[in-house]
């Protein structure tokens, strides 16, 4: 079961996630699951990055929101 953590907001909604990651899980092994979260976690990783690199592109360009600064 989820473990109970006092420091983040409680919305509600976690043991309803657990039992759904249990079930998307089912009979598989631990082993062969691992690689199912660890790709997820790289993808997170590779989507905020992006997201950093492509705020950051938008920051120094001259065009933005089509008009050129003077």
């Amino acid at each position: 079961m989820a473990a109970n953590n006092s420091s983040g907001a409680n919305i509600g909604f976690e043991n309803e996630l657990w039992r759904a990651t249990d079930a998307l899980r089912s009979n598989m092994d631990a082993a062969e699951y691992k690689h199912v979260v660890l790709g997820l976690i790289f993808l997170k990783y590779i989507s905020d990055a992006f997201m950093g690199k492509s705020t950051a592109l938008q920051a120094e360009s001259p065009i933005r929101n089509g008009r050129e600064k003077n």
